[in-house]
């Protein structure tokens, strides 16, 4: 039993491993990282500016920009899913399977510089300030972030069960 458990296991990482030597490329890696970023982004900001309007404060508005960084990085997974012809229970699985450390560990490193740069809590949208440390914050979370999904690609995890929808 132990034998045909292994070869399920080992067929099952084949599958979702894009190199089956359980290796990935950095260039994957940074794509799927920039994906995730791309939610991330219209997520925080969408989320930063929905609470700056309603004159909501920090810890309401942080709340809000993480969540609905979650909500476009899945939903950007779920689009290209989707198109592959997988049905929505299924793509939901695949995006969540896909997108939710690189996503949590974007979202950590991002706010986490966000809230420790001097400052940049009480800086408004128009203050050029705003834009610089969320330029800086989004950039350090990519340059954290890519290695993890590298690590997860190559084990057949993380992006590496989307890619199998890419066909």
């Amino acid at each position: 039993m132990q034998h045909d458990e292994h070869t399920q296991d080992h067929a099952h990482a084949h599958v979702h491993s894009p190199h089956g030597s359980g290796t990935a490329s950095w260039s994957m890696a940074a794509q799927a990282t920039l994906h995730c970023l791309t939610g991330c982004a219209i997520g925080e900001v969408l989320g930063m500016v929905i609470g700056t309007a309603l004159g909501w404060g920090n810890v309401p508005t942080l709340i809000l920009a993480i969540a609905l960084a979650f909500f476009f990085g899945y939903l950007l997974t779920l689009r290209g899913v989707l198109k592959a012809g997988i049905g929505v229970k299924a793509a939901i699985r695949v995006a969540l399977a896909a997108d939710t450390l690189s996503i949590a560990v974007m979202e950590l490193i991002d706010n986490g510089v966000i809230v420790l740069w001097p400052g940049a809590m009480e800086a408004e949208l128009a203050d050029a300030a705003f834009w610089w440390v969320l330029a800086i914050a989004l950039a350090t979370a990519f340059v954290i972030t890519t290695p993890v999904n590298k690590w997860m690609i190559g084990r057949g995890k993380g992006h590496a069960v989307v890619h199998q929808y890419h066909h």
